[in-house]
């Protein structure tokens, strides 16, 4: 049986050192990458409360009162309860159908009809000179119908024009 010298064996343990060095280091490279996600989580349900703009100060002072209050599981449970329904409404949002649309209106609109457009997702186009994007339908026809416009469903199977050559 081969026996090992002092140098090999010194050889194998410090491979098995740096080995260990960078599963360490791997480590606290996840454990970091999980914070920072944790920490991105936590602003983005500051800004879904509706607190960015809430000064410093007070944002943290509110914090530690809220530290102070989710010991007890009545209140915990009633916060639970409130933000269950804030993100369930978001998923129903989520959820709602959008599909192409395009509105044509036989004059000029005005000025605050232009703003509504856009805030339920159309945008105008200057070449075809109508309205387009992804809406709800029914919304859309709404009150599109109240200022006399026609909407009109893109199909995505429909035949698209080509320039003649």
């Amino acid at each position: 049986m081969a026996r090992t010298t002092l140098a090999e064996r010194m050889n194998r343990l410090e491979q098995q050192k740096a080995r260990l060095a960078e599963e360490e280091a791997r480590i606290r490279d996840q454990e970091r990458k999980q914070r920072t996600r944790r920490l991105i989580e936590t602003g983005g349900l500051v800004d879904k409360a509706g607190l960015l703009d809430v000064e410093p100060n007070a944002l943290l002072g509110a914090l530690i009162a809220v530290k102070a209050e989710a010991g007890k599981p009545e209140v915990l449970a009633r916060w639970a309860a409130e933000g269950g329904k804030v993100f369930a409404r978001e998923a129903a949002e989520k959820g709602r159908v959008k599909e192409p649309l395009i509105v044509i209106f036989p004059k000029p609109i005005a000025r605050e009809l232009t703003g509504q457009l856009r805030a339920i997702g159309l945008r105008w186009n200057k070449v075809l000179q109508h309205w387009e994007g992804l809406g709800e339908h029914d919304v859309v026809a709404k009150l599109v119908s109240a200022h006399a416009g026609t909407v009109r469903r893109v199909r995505a199977d429909a035949p698209q024009l080509v320039a003649a050559e």
